[in-house]
């Protein structure tokens, strides 16, 4: 995407949710703010209070414009949770998740505007039918219109490859262990069944669960090299254990010298 998405709100009521707004665009990497007939936003006020960061320039540096401004500049997303409505009716339908949202701009050349509507009426239908596309969060049935900022952070959470090049989160690129490593733990577990006399009928099956299980999870190095450690002493105390039963059995049948107790002592 060539184009940094501007995230637009039209006649928000509560300054609090601007602010909320702002400081979910500075978190995914958006900067370009535009306010419809906004309401007053004091620099000791509710809407900086809730910006965090963004205070010092995502709100501060936020234009006034009119929805036509918007309509006629730029390929425009409206926000909304309302849309029941089929393909005989096109007014909020089609309409895209925000998830697949970030999929259909991510080719598009065009300075695109993601346009919130109002806390408790979203947007009218007569702007509705002015904009380009519709998206709607999937949500409960029973209640599926979230507060203003909640659903602007949802959207723009989804937005987050196309505007973030870097995170804070570390590289998790995942390294599977070794074949060898994986294929030494089968035979540890194999040797592990020996050790505690595991049910013959049951075993084939076992082992064919475990590698099935170890095969879905892709474990590394360090994982499957802890998993033979745990196997490892696992085996060695039934083995220990099966030492000393054999040797209680032993003392059973000789006596204190050693030699085999007589059957009339």
């Amino acid at each position: 995407m060539s184009h940094e998405p501007v995230v637009v709100v039209v006649e928000a009521e509560t300054p609090g949710n601007v602010g909320t707004i702002a400081r979910a665009m500075k978190n995914f990497g958006l900067s370009d703010l535009k306010l419809v007939d906004p309401p007053p936003l004091e620099p000791d006020g509710e809407a900086y209070g809730f910006a965090g960061h963004a205070r010092e320039d995502v709100l501060p540096n936020a234009d006034t414009v009119t929805f036509e401004e918007i309509v006629a500049n730029y390929h425009t997303v409206g926000c909304t949770a309302i849309t029941g409505e089929d393909s005989h009716r096109h007014r909020r339908f089609p309409y895209t998740t925000p998830a697949e949202l970030a999929e259909t701009l991510e080719s598009i050349d065009s300075r695109t505007a993601i346009v919130f509507g109002r806390e408790g009426r979203g947007l009218y239908n007569e702007e509705i039918e002015q904009l380009d596309q519709i998206c709607s969060i999937p949500a409960s049935n029973d209640y599926p219109v979230l507060n203003l900022g909640q659903a602007a952070t949802i959207v723009l959470y989804e937005l987050r490859d196309l505007t973030v090049d870097e995170t804070q989160l570390p590289d998790r690129e995942h390294e599977r262990a070794e074949e060898e490593s994986i294929e030494r733990f089968y035979d540890y577990f194999e040797t592990f069944l020996d050790a505690q006399n595991y049910n013959e009928r049951k075993r084939e099956k076992t082992q064919r669960l475990m590698r099935r299980l170890i095969g879905r999870s892709h474990p590394t190095g360090r994982e499957i090299h802890t998993l033979l450690g745990v196997l490892r002493r696992a085996t060695d105390q039934l083995d220990h254990r099966q030492e000393l039963l054999e040797k209680y059995d032993e003392s059973d049948r000789f006596g204190d010298d050693g030699a085999q107790a007589s059957d009339d002592e």
